[in-house]
């Protein structure tokens, strides 16, 4: 009977440490994700023709004729007046722009991976206007305007390299190609106490993702990367980095939430007493 109380505890006690009970706990700190912010520089180029024709006409004619009993006179008079106006405009060149904004990508995964710590409550950041990118990287500004109102922390991220890959390379001692697409992105991240703005954690994140396809040269074809999985594979990487790198720097649950290692310690215990007992 006492090694059934006694089970029946542990088992409780297991419970009540898991992931998802600690992920209820008020006390946890609420911090809100933001979508990453971008800044580039975009030059386009430009051709403009243009051609303008303006033409007018106008003409005056009149006669006269006199006639009297010992003479007879006859007259005609006329102008012509004729105008014509043309103009020609051509120019070329490029132009060059900054265009801001978010990336509604890649933050799914970060949000995620700090769910699975458990040491955290996670809320999405309300995302910024186009009115309001001219202050996008002003994330005070955006904490005293209320975009994260019940959280205790936002984590802001800012997108600071995007790199592409798409090319092919020779097999060597064959007649195949190697088609690599990979995509590598770089982002840096600050948490950012929203009542003091103090900044708690600072770090650098990095997600990659890559698709390898073989083709022949002798047999032709075309490739058709899958771009949906190497942006699938940068997400899940990012998110883990960034997770990893949250919790080195920022634990305020000091290992308390960490549920799994501490219950499988627990669960040796509880069977050696419950051998000790029987």
């Amino acid at each position: 009977m006492f090694t059934h109380k006694l089970v029946l505890a542990l088992f409780a006690v297991l419970i009540f440490n898991t992931p998802a009970q600690a992920a209820k706990d008020p006390a946890m700190p609420k911090i809100a994700v933001t979508d990453l912010s971008y800044e580039e520089k975009v030059r386009e180029y430009f051709h403009v023709v243009a051609a303008q024709q303006k033409s007018s006409y106008r003409g005056k004619y009149s006669e006269r004729e006199r006639e009297t009993d010992n003479s007879y006179s006859a007259g005609s008079r006329g102008s012509v007046n004729a105008k014509s106006e043309s103009s020609y405009y051509e120019s070329a060149g490029t132009y060059t722009y900054i265009d801001r904004g978010e990336l509604h990508k890649f933050v799914s995964d970060i949000k995620g991976e700090m769910l699975k710590s458990g040491g955290y409550r996670v809320f999405q950041g309300r995302p910024v206007t186009q009115k309001d990118t001219d202050k996008l990287f002003d994330i005070i500004d955006r904490i005293k305007k209320g975009y994260y109102k019940g959280a205790d922390y936002v984590l802001f991220g800012t997108v600071s390299s995007i790199q592409f890959r798409d090319e092919d390379t020779p097999v060597q001692g064959s007649d195949t190609l190697s088609h690599i697409f990979s995509l590598e992105l770089v982002a840096d991240f600050n948490l950012i106490n929203t009542k003091t703005y103090e900044i708690k954690a600072a770090f650098s994140a990095m997600g990659e993702g890559s698709d390898v396809k073989l083709l022949s040269t002798t047999r032709g074809g075309r490739i058709v990367p899958n771009r949906g999985r190497v942006m699938s594979d940068v997400s899940k990487s990012l998110g883990a980095d960034v997770a990893r790198q949250l919790e080195e720097q920022f634990n305020p649950a000091g290992g308390s939430y960490r549920g799994s290692s501490s219950s499988t310690t627990v669960i040796e215990k509880s069977s050696e007493q419950v051998i000790i007992y029987k």
